[in-house]
């Protein structure tokens, strides 16, 4: 073995029994160092660099575990992703039997390269992709890890896996359907009570749904992560419940019926069923409080469900005339009217209210509309609101619409004369920027 090959590391990893699979990590991560699978979230121990942009926005804990291992025994990615539970950490005398315990263990990427990989990295610069290296933008990440500096307190993790009391069972007392009938996918509007055991939430936080059962390989079912569509005084004011928006694909792109394990179990349920729940989890995605704040809210689909919370509470808030709102702004995006959650409803918010537009991509004899592109429309409006201390800027829905809304936040930016990174760094740093993309 050479000199390069020795030492210890300190591998960070994932519990596996703790993860929710929300993909806060994974988004979060700047060198791409985090991946999954239908099972795992993984950490690639050749990249990760121990820079913690992982840890505080996780909103269980379970990115927050290493193992000391030796360099050459590091885990595997393949490894990780079939763990159900984290290995036990090697003892002081099973590293001491490895002959390479050192004073200081350090991240894999930070230790010196062992001849092999000096050789993969070697043909890797002299590829022809190795001339354009010096034109590519390093990864950067734009979504706030601090919530708003007005939010209030957000418990979490009240109920889980390392939690005193494992689950909390809700009772179903609604399940609607919000969605116009479609043959692919629907969407759900389910209502949960928790009787008289505390589940306190907040705007923009989430819960875990347990599915009855087990996988393929005997495993119990993880639990599923689900955003909170309800304010914080619930669905229904005075009683201690909460609301979901959940969507089942019915059939894939081949038309081949689909039964996904959790969602299709939420929306089949019946009032009166009982649920397993354990969270809440999110300390960051939260409405601001403070009078005269403005939201503005970019989302599709079900990424629609911190949306109206947010805007239920301040609709609930103006109608007690005790709380002064600032502007609100909605761009809510959809294939088609008929696959837009809450239609209607949102068409019977008042004007004066809230700011609706909508983004249609497969509309009968329209053109393809995306909520960037109604964003560039309304970059008058945007632009002063990018500046306003007092103006915070949430994003949800699937991963594939965050790039192209950054861009039209960054046109918004540079066309009003101002410098987008500068502007980003101010709304990371001040809590204005939030993306819970999946």
């Amino acid at each position: 073995m050479g000199a390069s090959d020795s030492g210890l590391i300190k591998q960070h990893l994932i519990d596996p029994e703790i993860c929710i699979r929300c993909n806060t990590c994974e988004t979060m991560c700047p060198v791409g160092a985090i991946t999954h699978d239908s099972n795992n979230y993984v950490v690639d121990a050749e990249k990760c660099d121990w820079c913690n942009a992982c840890i505080s926005p996780c909103p269980t804990g379970s990115i927050d575990n290493y193992r000391t291992m030796p360099r050459v025994r590091a885990y595997s990615l393949e490894e990780q992703l079939s763990w159900g539970s984290l290995p036990q950490e090697l003892s002081p005398d099973e590293l001491r039997a490895t002959g390479e315990v050192v004073d200081q263990t350090l991240p894999l990427a930070d230790q010196p390269p062992s001849e092999g990989q000096a050789d993969a990295k070697a043909v890797a610069l002299s590829s022809s992709a190795a001339s354009t290296m010096t034109d590519a933008k390093p990864m950067v990440n734009y979504g706030a890890s601090l919530p708003p500096w007005s939010a209030a307190h957000a418990y979490t993790n009240l109920y889980g896996p390392k939690a005193a009391q494992k689950t909390i069972q809700a009772t179903v007392t609604g399940n609607v359907r919000v969605t116009e009938v479609g043959k692919e996918y629907d969407t759900h509007h389910i209502v949960l009570d928790f009787g008289s055991m505390p589940f306190p939430v907040l705007e923009g936080q989430s819960i875990g749904v347990v599915p009855p059962g087990s996988d393929s390989q005997g495993r119990p079912h993880h639990a599923r992560q689900y955003s909170i569509a309800s304010p914080r005084n619930g669905e229904r004011p005075g009683y201690n419940n909460l609301s979901l928006t959940i969507k089942r694909v019915l059939e894939d792109h081949q038309g081949n019926p689909v039964r996904g394990v959790a969602s299709n179990y939420m929306c089949d349920l019946k009032v009166g069923d009982k649920v397993e729940v354990i969270g809440p989890f999110g300390t960051s995605f939260l409405m601001p409080n403070h009078p005269r704040s403005s939201i503005v809210m970019i989302c599709t689909g079900t990424g629609s469900a911190p949306m109206r919370a947010m805007t239920e509470w301040r609709r609930r808030l103006r109608a007690s005339g005790k709380f002064e709102g600032g502007k609100l702004m909605l761009f809510f995006g959809a294939r088609t009217k008929e696959e837009l959650p809450y239609f209607g409803p949102l068409q019977n918010l008042p004007k004066d209210f809230i700011d609706i537009h909508f983004a249609f991509s497969r509309a009968t004899g329209q053109p393809k509309r995306y909520v960037q592109d109604l964003m560039r429309e309304r970059a008058a409006d945007l632009a002063p609101l990018l500046q306003d201390p007092n103006a915070y800027f949430y994003v949800c829905g699937l991963k594939a619409m965050e790039e192209g809304v950054l861009a039209a936040l960054r046109q918004v930016a540079e066309q009003a004369g101002f410098d987008w990174e500068a502007t980003a760094a101010s709304l990371r740093s001040e809590g204005r920027l939030h993306l819970e993309t999946y």
